[in-house]
């Protein structure tokens, strides 16, 4: 679903309590730091620190051992092939030089659903400027199956108690390339606060029965990029916050889950505009939905603008395009009651393919705050289902339509509606 975390993480966001290691390390080198085990060159090498890699011992002291002695001076922390059994780590900053992550071997979590204070991580990696984690292939498995059930928020009404598999948090000028997330016990990757990070060759793996495990959360960041992707999972495939400016996200494979998501938004007071997102060259296959924006009814005021959905193939998904200030789930939310996000200047141009149902196009907007500046251009879609051709629904908007638009665009202009 999304809602609950996906836009909403509260201005203070903390970190989770627990068993974890945390170094927060602005203090100047000494002679311990110099000569930490494996440190040669400004390389610091795990295993030199003591970690196993069997996949059975808990190698978390040796990781934070080699942080605290990079992040003191800059260098780079390598991680040879192997297994290696982790709790929480915390990678903290602000550093006194670049660091990078060289991987090589793979992350895992404990299996247990053990709860946690809420939009915590498993890893966390945070208030650095010139980090870089090379991949290279490597796996952060959260061996999340036995918190799903746990997680099951139509239950319980609640999904922040378990942690997220990463969370980049206050990174500037960084780049993250290479990883594999899989069965992340809740998001997989969640950033914040983050302006001028590229994310490169991201792989996000779990069955559709995972629970509210969006693949990727952006929000309260700005310049962040997404180039190339392929994320299969139990919720949005990507989900965008509020405070996200100057996004572009691009080259993604998406599905199982439920599509590319801006929002929901509107949860929360105090939500920061959202401006300046592009998503472009993507393919969504078999999901609920294909691209979409979600506000919640009765909603504080907020804004959602500049965006761009364009040159999309949507392959067998139920809901291509979905503007939704509707947004509802479970029922908790003020029903009837119109959504104060203003939704403005928004493009969806050459989105093609296949709807899995008879609705291809559904563009629900505010009554008290309407849409405005929705254009649709190039558009085909088509549904070949006994229920007949592909239709458009709306209400509350009249989009303005360029080139040959299939299905046809529908118009319902915005009467009065509640404050």
């Amino acid at each position: 679903m999304a809602a609950t975390i996906a836009n909403g993480t509260p201005p203070d966001d903390k970190l989770g309590k627990g068993r974890k290691t945390k170094v927060s390390e602005s203090v100047a080198p000494g002679p311990a730091d110099e000569a930490a085990p494996g440190a040669k060159g400004g390389s610091l090498d795990v295993k030199a620190s003591g970690a196993k890699g069997d996949g059975k011992t808990d190698d978390g002291p040796a990781f934070m051992a080699a942080w605290k002695t990079a992040c003191a001076a800059g260098g780079t922390i390598t991680v040879p092939k192997g297994e290696y059994l982790v709790n929480t780590l915390e990678f903290c900053g602000p550093c006194k030089g670049p660091v990078t992550l060289e991987m090589n071997g793979n992350l895992k979590a404990p299996a247990t659903a053990t709860k946690v204070e809420k939009h915590s991580g498993w890893i966390n990696i945070e208030k650095i400027a010139d980090f870089t984690l090379n991949g290279n292939g490597a796996i952060f498995d959260g061996q999340g199956s036995l918190a799903w059930k746990a997680n099951d928020c139509a239950k319980t009404g609640k999904c922040n108690s378990l942690p997220i598999n990463i969370r980049f948090t206050g990174l500037t000028n960084s780049l993250i390339k290479g990883i594999t997330s899989t069965n992340s016990k809740l998001f997989h990757i969640n950033i914040l606060n983050c302006k001028n990070v590229t994310f490169e060759g991201i792989d996000i793996e779990a069955p559709p029965e995972s629970l509210n495990t969006d693949g990727i959360h952006i929000g309260r960041s700005d310049g962040v990029i997404l180039n190339g992707a392929k994320i299969k999972t139990g919720d949005d495939c990507i989900s965008i916050g509020d405070g996200t400016e100057n996004l572009v996200v691009e080259n993604v494979e998406c599905g199982p889950g439920h599509g590319i998501s801006i929002g929901s938004l509107g949860k929360y007071p105090n939500e920061q505009p959202v401006k300046g997102v592009t998503v472009r060259k993507c393919l969504i296959k078999n999901t609920d939905n294909g691209v979409r924006i979600k506000t919640w009814p009765g909603s504080p005021p907020g804004i959602a603008s500049n965006i761009l959905f364009e040159d999309i193939t949507m392959d067998n998904v139920s809901l291509p395009v979905l503007i939704d200030q509707e947004y509802c789930p479970y029922g908790h939310c003020k029903a009837g009651v119109a959504s104060k996000v203003k939704l403005s200047d928004v493009t969806i141009k050459n989105i093609k393919g296949t709807s899995a149902t008879k609705v291809a196009v559904k563009l629900m907007c505010s009554k008290g705050t309407p849409c405005t500046n929705i254009a649709l251009a190039d558009i085909n879609l088509v549904h070949s289902g006994k229920e007949g051709p592909a239709v458009s629904a709306c209400s509350n908007i009249e989009p303005i339509a360029t080139g040959k638009v299939i299905p046809a665009p529908c118009t319902e202009v915005a009467k009065p509606g509640p404050k």
